[in-house]
């Protein structure tokens, strides 16, 4: 890919563990699209563009106030673990 990947973060769970972790993949997936490989981070990490959208909203949140914000967060993070948790479900039993 580039040279940012000597500069990614290793994974302790699975450096100890022999086992990946919720998380793992994120760090390559963000540069997958940077590289403008967007199915290719999808497929590294399902999350990737729900936890984008969650952080967008959250930040633009941090300014402007709304009715039903909270409800919008929360179904947001729900959505998140739920992809986040099934995604890893699949890749461990495969």
């Amino acid at each position: 890919m580039s040279g940012l990947d000597d500069y990614m973060l290793p994974c302790l769970n699975k450096t100890l563990f022999g086992m990946e972790c919720l998380g793992c993949g994120i760090q390559r997936s963000v540069l997958l699209i940077f590289h403008g490989q967007f199915l290719a981070a999808f497929k590294m990490y399902p999350a990737i563009y729900t936890l984008f959208l969650l952080f967008i909203f959250l930040i633009f949140n941090l300014f402007i106030k709304f009715k039903h914000d909270y409800k919008v967060k929360m179904g947001l993070i729900i959505l998140n673990v739920l992809i986040v948790v099934v995604s890893y479900l699949i890749k461990i039993n495969h």
